[in-house]
């Protein structure tokens, strides 16, 4: 599969993958990732796994086409179970909210013990990663966010390491977990993009809040909108 043929989104996952890493890409949809990486010589094998059965057959097909069987593992399963007695030194987990993957994380914990990357691509709340990352003894070794087809898109790679590192000390960690420790650095067009969208939404927010008849929950809603606000108006004027 060439290059060109995955979407800038796989594309941005596959730079973070090593040469000679076997990978498992979980959620693997269609297994057009594995497959770039199995046939563009960057991965000996690849673990795909799913815990649906429509798109996972649609890998298996992809897997097949090419003529992978060999390299790759097309596993039905729920998240990082598909590990179970497999190796893998990279785990890819995308295309899914921050929660979700955190939960993929927590749950299957006892399957990373010998994985050395993750590489995490969430389409919203990414600071619930972040979080998850710092109280798991993983380190944010690099992060990048980029637009594809309207929609802004998050990719946070880690390894195991001390969390901390990457955080500055002068900054609060929440915000730092909100906007992303080394997107906050770099500040791209995507980035403030994003978060001039956001800021404009939790001014809506705020002035619906002013009008609002409970004033006691308002107020406490309103508290944590105001500092969201101050974060964003602070890393924006930077």
């Amino acid at each position: 599969m060439e290059r060109d043929t995955l979407s800038l989104r796989l594309k941005t996952v596959a730079d973070y993958v090593r040469q000679g890493d076997i990978v498992a890409d979980i959620g693997t949809d269609h297994g057009y990732l594995a497959v770039y990486l199995l046939t563009a010589g960057i991965s000996p094998k690849a673990v795909l796994g799913d815990v649906n059965e429509g798109p996972l057959k649609a890998a298996a097909e992809n897997i097949q086409a090419y003529q992978l069987a060999e390299q790759a593992e097309v596993l039905l399963g729920n998240g990082l179970d598909v590990l179970t007695e497999r190796k893998a030194d990279t785990v890819i987990i995308a295309g899914m909210g921050g929660p979700l993957i955190s939960s993929i994380l927590e749950s299957g914990k006892s399957q990373l013990k010998n994985v050395t990357r993750l590489i995490l691509q969430p389409n919203i709340a990414a600071d619930h990663i972040r979080v998850w990352l710092m109280a798991n003894g993983w380190k944010i070794i690099d992060e990048t966010i980029f637009a594809e087809d309207g929609h802004i898109y998050e990719v946070i790679a880690a390894e195991p390491g001390d969390p901390y590192e990457v955080y500055s000390v002068e900054i609060p960690v929440m915000k730092q977990h909100w906007l992303g420790p080394v997107l906050m650095q770099t500040k791209n067009f995507a980035f403030r993009l994003k978060w001039e969208r956001e800021l404009e939404q939790l001014e809506q927010i705020q002035s619906q809040l002013n009008r609002a008849a409970n004033r006691e929950k308002a107020a406490e809603k309103s508290e944590e909108v105001t500092r969201k606000m101050t974060w964003l108006k602070e890393v924006l004027n930077e």
